[in-house]
């Protein structure tokens, strides 16, 4: 019996325990459903935490090269510096791992970092903070620089940056590409890197994997990845030879005159390729130090073009059969039904005259006798035929357009017949200009040569393009002539535009500048242009400059058009057979930064390339051309290595290209003047470089 109580006894004591136990789970799981938190762990947080993270992986930017390989626009390694401030991450006194001597780090840094040795000290000295950052955009040379120093709690965060291997050149054209505030992409702003930023920065990827409450990846979960893809890279129809002589001739009439701006261009006539365009003001692709405007003065500056006009306007009453270029009339002035006086630019004119003489003469009175014979109707529906009006559709972000007015009024005829009262780009008379030089083709005007994706596959190539047969040859070649004779049988002083070994033909233009409803009126208000084709008996090129208050007498734009010109026959052998360039003889550059210099050079010796070592240390840190660049045999390759001291080398008989290439790799201001070849500089070789040393270099045909 005792037995039987014992066991029943002993049920029930198991049964109160289990209830007991039921009693409490229950209690643990009602109070985590009621309760927001448990175990010092916010239940909402951590639900919200353990869930799918998702980072992106950024794409590379694709790379922007001229017509023959050269780069002009890439993605570099850039740093962010890092100060470690707490001593909590110091284990051992005799290894410090946070920032130890702060007077000294900054005084060390400041020279470095481009900050004051106070700003530096002032982030240092942040109380509470575990690390702080110091600078953005620190390039692989001044990383280095900084580790040389040996100073503790410093580390960097690898990251990358948009560089322009030529500073300013062709800057419009390019455009800029950066990140912007707190941005972890960059993008393209102006020009080429705005117009094709969606190829340019490729499609970015993505890692996804299930985070705990604390936002580290749980282990055993799934990471899904999706790869990034790369940028297309971009080449230009710009030829660094042409290039060069533009920005050059450009400069130079910056440095010596007054003017708003200015701007000149050249387009292969065979094809319509923009192979050369630079503008003043310009500014640095890698600071924008400069940058005054966004609007790309090739497609965006609008203005009444002058006299240049009177091309189309002749052309157009060629074409009609109306002109007659020995018949004469009387120059000087013209008066309209409407009472208005239309003058020539001397207000005399030249007496009775012939239509051919007028042209040469840029007589606004055969302009208007013409223009009326036209009618309204066919001047405007042949100058919008021409592309006058309408966007060209030119792969550059930002070109603009002005319709042609009504031309209802004899004056409004007349004015537009020599290019007053009609709003114009330059990209719309290189374009229109195409016409004249191709027989009576015109072609439309491009700046991309090619687009080739990450895997090599070509997505984009650009040929000659032909919009519309506008007139007959005869009337272009009646143009041809009538265009010569302004240069070789008009006004004395346009004698000073001919260069000596092409003939040139053109047009000049003077238009009064209109703004705020009326034309200005002081003593240099005017828009100064010329358009020229040339060589005249097989054009190759077309070249448009155009400057915008400039004080001083047109000789400073007859001497800048006959250099260019002269230049630009030169390098291109316009009078000489163009021998076929043998592919055995072209090699393509690996990317050598972080290589050893010894093996590096050896390398670049044994494909017969001329190179040019600066410093002696064991690594290379910066190299030109960088990687990717297509170069002939016996072509010079400079590279910068990590200590010593850079010394200048002799750059006598060296090409603008390369001596402009060699200031930007060493970060040396330069000023150019002259055409041709280096001539003389102001540094004598085997001289060390210093900071802040500016190179004068004068340039003379050879």
């Amino acid at each position: 019996m005792k037995r039987n109580n014992s066991v029943h006894f002993n049920i029930k004591i198991t049964m109160l325990i289990v209830s007991f136990l039921f009693v409490l789970i229950a209690i643990k799981v009602l109070y985590v459903a009621l309760s927001s938190e448990v175990d010092g762990i916010n239940l909402r947080t951590f639900a919200d935490n353990r869930n799918t993270e998702e980072k992106t992986v950024y794409a590379s930017r694709g790379s922007i090269y001229d017509r023959n390989g050269e780069l002009l626009a890439t993605n570099m390694n850039s740093y962010t510096l890092i100060a470690y401030l707490s001593s909590k991450r110091t284990t051992n006194p005799n290894n410090p791992q946070h920032v130890v001597d702060k007077e000294k780090t900054a005084e060390l840094l400041a020279p470095i970092i481009n900050k004051s040795k106070e700003t530096i000290l002032n982030l240092l000295n942040h109380e509470n903070l575990y690390q702080i950052e110091l600078a953005r955009g620190i390039t692989e040379y001044e990383r280095n620089q900084i580790k040389a120093l040996d100073l503790p709690g410093l580390t960097y965060e690898l990251g990358y940056k948009r560089n322009y291997t030529l500073g300013s050149y062709a800057s419009y054209i390019i455009g800029f590409a950066r990140k912007m505030d707190t941005d972890e992409e960059i993008k393209g702003y102006m020009g080429i890197e705005a117009y094709y930023d969606n190829l340019l920065k490729g499609e970015n990827g993505k890692i996804i994997y299930q985070q705990d409450a604390y936002g580290y990846q749980m282990p055993n979960t799934l990471i899904t990845e999706h790869e990034a893809k790369n940028g297309a890279d971009v080449y230009l129809t710009i030829e660094s030879d042409i290039q060069l002589s533009l920005e050059n001739a450009i400069a130079k009439l910056a440095r010596e005159n007054k003017f708003k701006w200015a701007t000149i261009s050249v387009m292969d006539t065979e094809t319509g390729a923009i192979v050369g365009s630079a503008s003043s003001p310009s500014f640095n692709l890698n600071t924008l130090e400069g940058l005054e405007s966004y609007l790309n003065p090739l497609i965006a500056y609008q203005y009444e073009p002058g006299s240049v006009m009177k091309i189309f306007s002749f052309m157009n009453a060629i074409e009609e059969g109306i002109y007659d270029g020995d018949k004469l009339y009387h120059s000087g002035t013209i008066t309209l039904k409407d009472g208005t006086k239309i003058k020539d630019f001397n207000n005399v004119g030249w007496g009775d005259i012939s239509y051919d003489t007028g042209f040469a003469y840029s007589s606004n009175v055969a302009a208007t006798n013409l223009a009326l014979q036209l009618g309204s109707n066919k001047l405007k529906s042949f100058y919008e035929t021409l592309g006058f009006g309408k966007k060209t559709g030119i792969e550059l972000a930002g070109e603009v357009e002005w319709p042609i007015p009504s031309l209802a009024q004899e004056s409004e005829l007349a004015n537009a017949s020599f290019g007053q009262g009609i709003m114009i780009t330059p990209i719309q008379m290189l374009q229109a200009l195409s016409v004249v030089a191709n027989d009576g083709v015109m072609i439309k005007p491009y700046v991309v040569d090619k687009i080739v994706d990450a895997d090599g596959n070509i997505l984009l190539q650009n040929n000659r393009t032909e919009l519309a047969t506008i007139v007959s040859k005869e009337t272009t070649d009646k143009v041809k002539e009538l265009m010569k004779k302004v240069v070789y049988d008009g006004l004395s002083s346009n004698k000073r535009y001919a260069p000596e070994d092409v003939v040139l033909i053109g047009k000049t233009g003077t238009a009064q500048i209109a703004e705020n409803g009326r034309y200005l009126k002081g003593e240099y208000d005017y828009i100064k242009s010329f358009a020229g084709i040339f060589p005249y008996e097989d054009p190759k090129y077309i070249v448009y400059f155009t400057v915008r208050q400039l004080v001083g007498t047109s000789s400073k734009i007859q001497d800048l058009i006959s250099n260019v010109v002269e230049e630009i026959a030169k390098v291109k052998n316009l009078t000489n057979e163009i021998n076929a360039v043998d592919e055995a003889k072209i090699i393509s550059l690996s990317n050598y930064i972080s290589k050893e210099v010894i093996t590096t050079v050896e390398d670049l010796k044994q494909k017969g390339m001329n190179v040019y070592l600066f410093g002696n240390g064991s690594y290379v840190i910066n190299q030109y051309p960088l990687e990717g660049s297509s170069l002939l045999v016996g072509k010079k390759v400079f590279l910068l290595s990590n200590a010593g001291d850079y010394i200048m080398p002799d750059v006598k008989g060296w090409s603008a290209t390369e001596v402009v290439a060699l200031c930007n790799l060493l970060n040396m201001d330069y000023e150019i003047n002259g055409y041709g070849k280096v001539s003389e500089v102001n540094i004598t070789p085997d001289s060390i470089i210093t900071k802040g040393t500016k190179l004068l270099i004068v340039l003379e045909n050879s």
